[in-house]
C-alpha cells in the first residue's frame, strides 16, 4: 500500500482550520448537537471544501479525540519511576491542572464524550488509556511497597488526579461563579491540591 502524499501548505492550513472550528463547535454543542455546515462556516471554508478532508462529521470528531487522547496521556507517560516519588506526583497533578489552563475546550469535549458512553472513543479507553494507566499504577504500587508514600489505591490516586483536575476547565463557568472574578481558579488549585496531595501521600 503507497503512503499518503505529503499535504500541500494550504492542505494543512485548511485541516487545522477545520479541526479548530471543529474543536470550538463540538466543546460548545456536543457531538450531536453540531452539524458540519456549522463547523464549515467557523472554519470560513464552503460544506464541499470540508468534506474534501474530512468525509463526515464523525471522522472530524474521532481525528480530534485521537489527537487528545495523545495529549491528555502525555503528563501521566511523564510520571518518571527512578525520580522521587512524591515529587513525581505533584508535578503530575501540576501538569494536569496546566493542561486545564490551556486546553478547556479539549477537556470538554473529552468529557462530553465520556459522559455519552464514549462511543467513538471506548477503544481507545480499553487499550491505550488502560494499559498506561496500569504501568503507572505498577509503578505506583512500587513505590508503597518500598514505603515512600502511602499506601493509598493507585488506581484511585490516579482518578482522584484527573478529578481535581480537570474540573477546573469543564465546571469553569461554575467555578468562577463561585468565587468571583477577584480570583485565579487554577493558581489557587494549585496551591490547594499541592498541599492535599502532599499530606495524602506522606507514609
Amino acid at each position: 500500500m503507497n503512503a499518503d502524499p505529503p499535504r500541500t501548505r494550504i492542505q494543512k492550513k485548511n485541516r487545522h482550520a477545520i479541526l479548530d472550528a471543529a474543536l470550538e463547535v463540538f466543546s460548545r454543542h456536543g457531538f450531536r448537537g453540531a452539524t458540519l455546515d456549522q463547523i464549515a462556516g467557523e472554519a470560513g471554508l464552503s460544506k464541499p471544501n470540508l468534506l474534501y478532508y474530512f468525509s463526515s462529521k464523525e471522522a472530524i470528531f474521532v481525528t480530534l479525540l485521537s489527537g487528545l487522547m495523545e495529549t491528555w496521556l502525555d503528563p501521566l507517560r511523564a510520571l518518571d519511576p527512578d525520580g522521587e516519588p512524591a515529587e513525581e506526583l505533584l508535578a503530575y497533578v501540576r501538569r494536569k491542572l496546566q493542561l486545564s489552563r490551556d486546553f478547556p475546550r479539549e477537556s470538554r469535549l473529552f468529557a462530553n464524550e465520556i459522559v455519552q458512553g464514549a462511543p467513538r472513543m471506548e477503544h481507545l479507553l480499553a487499550t491505550d488509556l488502560k494499559s498506561l494507566v496500569d504501568d503507572k499504577a505498577a509503578v505506583i504500587q512500587g513505590w508503597i511497597a518500598e514505603g515512600k508514600i502511602a499506601d493509598i489505591d493507585p488506581h484511585h490516586l490516579i482518578f482522584s488526579v484527573w478529578a481535581l483536575t480537570q474540573h477546573y476547565a469543564d465546571f469553569d463557568v461554575q467555578v468562577r461563579a463561585v468565587l468571583g472574578p477577584d480570583h485565579d481558579p487554577l493558581a489557587e488549585a494549585e496551591t490547594f491540591l499541592t498541599t492535599l496531595f502532599t499530606r495524602l501521600l506522606r507514609p
